[in-house]
């Protein structure tokens, strides 16, 4: 293809990259010159995963998902030294003509401008924010867990986890007729958002037992104990954390089997197996980006910082911080 002379790329870039496990920097960013068929992204905003982007800065990726756990346009290999993350939203300075100036999502390692394909990024609908379009990963998650868990009318659905995806979740299962849906976490301070978002919350201790469809998201191997313990005769228990390389232990030997249990991983790489024939990805984003558009989900967005304070902030992050949902990072 051909290409546009290099200075047409305004300005120098830089990248946040995991140097060695457990720490972070910004380095500068080498920007391709722009082909035909390409944009110019200046980034605004990005938001970092607390699920695996984190595992990831602890350099917790099993040596077997190297590959599978690849991000589009990473750079590096893991463990370190890479360029990792995936929630990118930016404002196109360069490229088609129909893309020029427009607010983009794009899954893209945290980069002050980049260059990609105009294939990858994803047109913000009208009523979307750019700083809210940060959670269209989780969204797209949250979408192809419920998918994969199918709820059906009148269901009694416990969601274990109030972190950003659970809390997706627990607001699609909602909006289900006739469900009855019961956050389950460990922090009730998390009860005010369960209730904006129109659904129950409980202390694990006070988990109503019995659900016909269980989701577990917290992240915590106890968590899916409680997911296990919650899960009615025959009932299906959607696991959505990824634990790395961590080992889990779960009950097993107990009532999991005279039950009939059903225990199903739900990962966002693949369109869920019931969509996947007239479904792609960039369908199943359309959809995550426009349910966004609800204002109820600025409240995720608990912490905000500047994009040279982002090695600090994955540093704080990997250490816990329970009371941060979405972290968000803004741009220059």
């Amino acid at each position: 293809m051909p290409a546009y002379p290099s200075h047409d790329i305004p300005g120098d870039a830089r990248a946040c990259w995991i140097e060695a496990p457990g720490r972070a920097a910004i380095r500068a960013a080498t920007t391709p010159s722009l082909a035909a068929g390409q944009v110019v992204i200046r980034a605004l905003h990005s938001a970092v995963s607390r699920g695996t982007e984190v595992l990831v800065f602890r350099g917790e990726v099993p040596t077997a998902e190297f590959q599978r756990m690849r991000a589009p346009f990473q750079e590096g290999d893991f463990p370190a030294p890479v360029k990792y993350g995936y929630a990118s939203v930016g404002i196109v300075e360069q490229g088609p003509e129909a893309l020029k100036g427009r607010h983009v999502f794009c899954l893209h390692p945290h980069q002050t401008r980049y260059v990609v394909p105009a294939e990858a990024v994803h047109v913000l609908p009208e009523g979307l924010p750019p700083a809210r379009a940060v959670l269209a990963a989780n969204m797209e998650t949250a979408v192809n867990a419920m998918w994969d868990a199918a709820p059906r009318v009148g269901d009694r659905v416990a969601v274990v986890g109030g972190g950003v995806v659970g809390l997706m979740v627990a607001w699609l299962a909602g909006r289900v007729p006739g469900c009855k849906v019961e956050l389950v976490d460990v922090r009730a301070s998390r009860r005010a958002l369960a209730e904006a978002l129109g659904v129950g919350f409980t202390l694990p201790q006070d988990a109503t037992p019995d659900a016909d469809l269980v989701v577990h998201a917290s992240g915590n191997p106890q968590g899916l104990v409680t997911a296990l313990e919650l899960a009615a005769f025959e009932a299906t228990v959607i696991e959505m954390s990824w634990y790395g390389a961590r080992e889990v232990s779960l009950p097993l030997g107990e009532a999991f089997h005279s039950r009939r249990l059903t225990l199903r991983s739900s990962q966002v790489g693949h369109v869920a197996t019931a969509q996947r024939a007239r479904w792609d990805r960039g369908r199943r984003m359309a959809l995550a980006l426009s349910l966004l558009r609800d204002p109820l989900f600025d409240a995720l967005i608990t912490d905000c910082a500047p994009f040279d304070e982002l090695p600090a902030v994955l540093e704080r992050l990997s250490g816990g911080s329970p009371d941060t949902l979405c972290q968000r990072i803004d741009y220059p």
